[in-house]
């Protein structure tokens, strides 16, 4: 019959393994961030591109995709070498689901930039198509997110994962601007949108703020460029006032936009290699405390053998105290990571709800993405209240609404 000991030392040894896999699944993320930049990259190129009927970036254009193509090329090894099996992956459903849907999409990449080359396409529908593909692979990092058990890695990756999203939603700005200035002209849709890019931007670089590692915030600080924000400031300005644009101002835009991502893209792989040494330092004080308990348990065998007894619980108090001390370390121990964890859950929570209403207004109401989003945030805005709690109030009439057309 098992004893109490050995569901101890157990219990430790799957804490072990579930730090092992998000050990992997950082490395996963870090591989994801890679792709995600470059893709960034050659969309506010191929905007450039098109917005310009080709007379600008196409030589950048074609370099940039061998660039991306590598990036998948790695990413794609990844996903083979992750584990399938059902009985060993935690939330394993959910995460194959998004890597069937990416995977999907980026099959389809090969036709899109064919139609791109071609200038079969605009640039709307080629921002449309290259953001629906960020937004899986981050859907993938957001899953690996949700499903970190421990508090301190689960931090780590609500930030990177915060931040990954605002620089996307940077990059998303960078390719509007890049259109508008090529096309020399701005609309009232083009200003509103470029509005909810910075206000995006705002909202996913403050939850990072709240979850970073200190030292990654004062590195992120420190290497913040004054004269390049004053100068995307003002080419913001232009953008959202004028409806006559300088075409010449694409380029100038452009750059400064790359400047600002690449210096992002930085911090991006600071916050990368932060996690993974987390995950391998939390895996080796695991490891060590493993091998504590079972010196520990091996000693009051050894003295419960001497002592002529079958096991250390019946060697008297005093030992017996000995391992419940132990269980109850471990007890409180896990309690205070199940009280942290909940905290840093609630951020993704509170995603999710939002992500649900989203849904459910794009049915109901035959809205794209962008179009649900900002109709939230309007919402909270017109009524003083949070995002969360309009996007819960939206929930909540989901029983009267009528059924969504097929």
């Amino acid at each position: 019959m098992k004893s109490g000991s050995s569901f101890l030392l157990a219990a430790r040894q799957c804490e072990i393994a579930e730090l092992e896999q998000l050990a992997h699944t950082a490395e996963l993320v870090g591989v994801i961030a890679r792709l995600v930049h470059a893709l960034q990259r050659e969309r506010g190129i191929c905007n450039v591109y098109l917005s310009s009927s080709g007379a600008r970036f196409a030589d950048q254009r074609l370099q940039q995709v061998v660039e991306c193509e590598q990036a998948e090329r790695q990413l794609r090894e990844h996903f083979d070498r992750l584990d399938t099996a059902p009985d060993r992956v935690r939330n394993g459903s959910r995460l194959f689901r998004r890597v069937a849907v990416l995977l999907h999409g980026l099959d389809g990449l090969p036709g899109l930039r064919t139609r791109i080359g071609r200038q079969a396409v605009g640039s709307r529908e080629s921002t449309a198509a290259f953001v629906k593909l960020v937004a899986g692979l981050l859907a993938v990092v957001f899953e690996a997110a949700d499903s970190a058990t421990d508090p301190e890695v689960s931090r780590a990756l609500v930030a990177l994962f915060n931040f990954m999203q605002g620089k996307e939603f940077a990059g998303q700005e960078r390719a509007l601007g890049a259109a508008v200035f090529a096309s020399g002209s701005s609309d009232a849709a083009a200003q509103q949108q470029w509005r909810h890019l910075v206000e995006a931007q705002q909202g996913c670089f403050q939850v990072f703020n709240d979850f970073a590692d200190p030292e990654i915030l004062r590195l992120q600080q420190g290497g913040t460029d004054s004269e390049l924000m004053a100068q995307l400031e003002r080419l913001r300005r232009m953008g959202l006032a004028a409806p006559a644009l300088d075409t010449n101002l694409s380029q100038a835009w452009y750059a400064a936009c790359t400047r600002r991502i690449d210096t992002m893209r930085i911090v991006e792989d600071m916050q990368a290699l932060h996690l993974r040494q987390l995950c391998e330092r939390r895996i080796a004080q695991a490891r060590a405390e493993l091998q504590d308990q079972r010196a520990m348990l091996e000693a009051l065998a050894a003295q419960a053998r001497d002592s002529g007894t079958d096991s250390p619980a019946s060697l008297g108090p005093h030992l017996e105290r000995s391992v419940l001390a132990m269980l109850q370390e471990q007890s409180r121990r896990l309690q205070a990571m199940g009280h942290e964890l909940d905290t840093v859950r609630a951020t993704l929570d509170e995603r999710k709800v939002v992500e649900r209403a989203k849904g459910l207004l794009m049915a109901h109401r035959d809205m794209r993405e962008d179009e649900a989003y900002k109709a939230l945030r309007q919402m909270a805005m017109n009524q003083n209240r949070r995002l969360i709690e309009v996007a819960q109030a939206v929930l909540s009439l989901a029983d009267v609404l009528p059924a969504a057309k097929a």
